[in-house]
């Protein structure tokens, strides 16, 4: 028999964007299975509910074979525990996002030495792509956040703000 190796990629994904998916498919040539694992994150004050965070992300992945989509309570290296993963995954667009990345890597390692932590960067397209700045711009003028997230997404920012 032979051993999957599974990664989680945890975040808020509120919502996901194609920085997300660039992150995803380079993980997804890495591993054999990979768990979104969306956290609820109430002090970031999410435009959307876990529920709907999970059910987006579930449909912009709809037909790829190795994800799967869980919501994520609780310490991300105890979710990898209980869930078979060898890895984490993590994104690193900027620089500024280094050293909380370093910090994380060391504390999870520190709790559980036998995960270890991937840092995928994602294209140059994708570089300043955040949620944040999805939100911001879908506020003001809605269709321009279209060049930022899948068709998938777009839809539920529409429902949100249109």
């Amino acid at each position: 028999m032979s051993h999957r190796r599974i990664a989680v990629y945890p975040g808020t994904f509120d919502p996901l964007t194609l920085g997300h998916l660039d992150v995803f498919h380079r993980a997804c040539r890495l591993f054999d299975h990979i768990i979104v694992a969306i956290a609820p994150s109430e002090t970031k004050a999410p435009l959307f509910s876990l529920e709907e965070r999970i059910a987006i992300t579930q449909e912009a992945l709809e037909g790829l074979g190795n994800a799967s989509v869980k919501p994520l309570h609780g310490l991300t290296v105890h979710f990898a525990q209980e869930n078979g993963a060898i890895t984490l995954i993590r994104g690193l667009r900027k620089f500024t996002d280094f050293e909380y990345e370093f910090d994380l890597a060391h504390t999870n390692r520190q709790l559980a030495p036998e995960i270890e932590t991937i840092v995928l960067m994602p294209s140059k397209e994708q570089f300043c792509t955040s949620s944040t700045f999805v939100k911001e711009i879908a506020r003001y003028d809605l269709e321009k956040a279209a060049q930022f997230v899948p068709p998938k997404v777009m839809v539920h920012l529409r429902r949100k703000f249109g």
